[in-house]
């Protein structure tokens, strides 16, 4: 039996160049936030450096949008018609991605605020406490159906979701704590989403057998999520040591399925 995932290492344009064009349903972006600037922040009640590695620092306004709409580009070429998008990010980097993603004649179709009710403190006291990320949900062109589970997302049937009321239907407000220790178990990545995120994206706009994409893989939340419910995933990752860890992840569901069925 092959496997229902691949996983490629190496830099996402140079990946996604060599991808069919319009061959995949879903794409999840997290991409770099260009965050690490030296700061601090609070992390498990300790001051912590905010530096993540050189992949996140910014490289100046006009290069990160520059890199923001290549990528993005690249995404727009591999999507099936119809087929969606989102990315993740702050303040540093979501307005890049939104304005390269008009330009691109992307559709928006949501704006999704992850509210986290376990975030951080604040240290400096300076400023209101960070304790949200926004997700733009955008279909490849204007015209055309998407894929959207509406009943599914409106009754939680989907994963026994306790985090919204049954037969309400789901806003665009997500309260969704961040990943537990039972999702490191192999390690972790610093910006590491929930899976419970991750499920209700791979949920709500794909369907069984689909193909979803993330071409910053990272930690590989997004391969579990999609392997776990039936899709088929290509994760793109350019650093080695989180290929492996997602390898491992991933392969962990995959053997869980296989001996539950």
């Amino acid at each position: 039996m092959a496997k229902p995932y691949r996983l490629y290492h190496g830099d996402c344009l140079q990946v996604l160049a060599t991808l069919p064009e319009g061959s995949v349903d879903l794409i999840f972006a997290d991409p770099p936030y260009n965050l690490s600037n030296d700061g601090f922040t609070c992390q498990a009640g300790k001051m912590v450096s905010v530096n993540k590695g050189k992949w996140d620092r910014s490289k100046g306004i006009e290069a990160d949008y520059q890199f923001h709409h290549s990528w993005l580009k690249a995404c727009q070429r591999v999507l099936k018609p119809g087929g969606t998008l989102w990315v993740s990010g702050t303040y540093h980097s979501i307005y890049a991605c939104g304005h390269a993603l008009q330009s691109l004649r992307y559709h928006v179709l949501n704006e999704i605020c992850w509210f986290k009710p376990n975030a951080s403190p604040n240290l400096s006291c300076r400023f209101f406490t960070a304790s949200h990320e926004t997700l733009i949900w955008a279909r490849k062109e204007k015209k055309g159906k998407h894929t959207f589970h509406y009943e599914a997302m409106k009754n939680g049937e989907f994963t026994g979701d306790k985090l919204k009321e049954p037969g309400r239907q789901m806003r665009s407000v997500w309260s969704i704590p961040y990943p537990p220790p039972s999702e490191k178990t192999f390690g972790k990545h610093p910006t590491q989403k929930p899976l419970k995120l991750l499920e209700r994206v791979v949920l709500a706009s794909s369907e069984q057998e689909g193909i979803v994409l993330d071409p910053f893989c990272g930690s590989g939340t997004t391969g579990v999520a999609a392997v776990m419910h039936g899709r088929k995933f290509v994760g793109i990752e350019q650093q080695e040591e989180y290929v492996t860890l997602s390898e491992q992840r991933i392969s962990s569901v995959l053997k869980k399925k296989l001996r539950s069925a």
